[in-house]
């Protein structure tokens, strides 16, 4: 079966970031319909169906400049999410300060004391506790 399926999907566009992002939407879209009104549950439907489309196309071109166009606009949103996410992974091992003068963002190892931190940007000295 999975051989068959293979095969079927060979020549066709597939899974994309914007067909994912369609998955996630109409779900959420579909479940909201279901304690709000109907007509959300069904533009959900159509979501849905939307998305089955761009998976099983065999135009590459307009599946493509489609995708572009979703990563273009949600270029922002993406960098915020990513960046957040460095910082909750390095709140364990390391403090992030803001240079007074500057405001520029300085990584600073924990557990070291009373430091003296020299900002790489405009070099201006403060001290802090990390």
């Amino acid at each position: 079966m999975r051989e068959k399926f293979a095969r079927f999907m060979m020549g066709r566009y597939g899974v994309d970031q914007f067909s994912k992002f369609l998955g996630i939407f109409t779900i959420a879209l579909m479940v909201l319909g279901l304690f709000i009104h109907p007509a959300i549950y069904y533009l959900g439907i159509a979501g849905m169906i939307y998305m089955y489309f761009r998976m099983f196309s065999k135009n590459y071109t307009k599946r493509r400049a489609e995708n572009d166009w979703y990563l273009k606009r949600t270029y922002t949103i993406r960098n915020w999410y990513e960046k957040q996410k460095r910082m909750f992974k390095l709140r364990k091992t390391h403090k992030v300060f803001k240079c007074p003068t500057c405001k520029q963002k300085i990584k600073v190892p924990k557990g070291r004391g009373k430091i003296e931190i020299r900002c790489t940007k405009c070099s201006t000295k403060f001290i802090k506790r990390s």
